[in-house]
């Protein structure tokens, strides 16, 4: 090669001063802490011991409830999300089709409109279902609405796991067959590992909206944590109730994004540099 040399652009000097889009953040983190205090100073001014003593056991009961609901459905969904993320990625047009139909119904109907269809709709055939032997389950709003998340969930979950093991590059798969695995070792040891590190997030995601979507439940008389928000509220007429209930989800939503960052660092701690 000749003696000329290759021109390389140098990064741009970093940003002095106060551009517009540094003050509009700390404009925005300022508004946060300011309502924050707000917040704190609304809580201490308006205590309540009367309403706190008389049903933050009550809270703590729906809190249970509340996550009881969530990591069964939760449970449930990844079970059953397995055979229909199968289905989804199959070549078999009638298990792609059916799998594609629940998925896109589950998605694309709201939460509520679901836990109503089989708390109202499944609940009011009692005969067929008494003749099926299924009434048990209809009849009680708890396992309606174990019923109704799995369902809902499992769809979520199904495209998220699809998703990610389909973002796994073919030469992995090319690979391990060199390596003399099937597909089910190649899955499992190979795929499944990879796909789940970029499917962690939606699942973080997924189970932090089961978590704000629970609240449904309250209209089917499951005495969740907004159920017994609802009971004290009705009881009290107090504004604190509500506001003491939207504490509890946010504590509960930022435990769990804390642990699934923690949970994501562990495992990617290989792909650091």
């Amino acid at each position: 090669m000749g003696a000329e040399s290759i021109a390389i652009a140098a990064p741009p000097p970093p940003a002095r001063g106060w551009p517009r889009e540094r003050i509009a953040g700390y404009a925005l983190v300022g508004l946060w802490i300011i309502a924050g205090i707000a917040l704190v100073a609304y809580l201490i001014g308006a205590w309540n011991r009367e309403l706190v003593e008389r049903w933050a056991p009550a809270y703590f009961s729906g809190l249970g409830v509340t996550l009881a609901l969530v990591v069964i459905s939760i449970v449930l969904g990844a079970i059953l999300s397995v055979p229909v993320a199968y289905a989804r990625m199959s070549k078999n047009r009638i298990l792609s089709s059916l799998a594609y139909a629940y998925v896109y119904f589950f998605r694309g109907t709201p939460l509520l409109a679901q836990t109503f269809l089989i708390y109202y709709g499944l609940g009011a055939q009692r005969p067929l279902l008494e003749s099926m032997g299924l009434w048990w389950l209809f009849r009680d709003a708890w396992y309606c609405a174990v019923f109704a998340f799995s369902l809902n969930t499992a769809a979520y979950q199904a495209e998220i796991l699809r998703g990610a093991i389909e973002s796994v590059p073919k030469g992995q798969w090319e690979g391990a067959a060199s390596l003399g695995l099937h597909n089910l070792q190649t899955l499992r040891k190979v795929v499944l590992p990879q796909a789940l590190i970029v499917a962690l997030r939606p699942y973080g995601n997924e189970i932090v909206l089961m978590i704000k979507g629970s609240a449904v439940v309250a209209l089917v008389t499951v005495p969740d944590l907004m159920g017994q928000t609802r009971l004290a509220f009705s009881r009290s007429f107090d504004y604190q109730a509500y506001l003491w209930a939207a504490i509890f989800y946010l504590v509960l939503v930022e435990t769990l994004r804390h642990g699934v960052e923690w949970i994501e660092r562990r495992i990617t701690r290989h792909l650091v540099r």
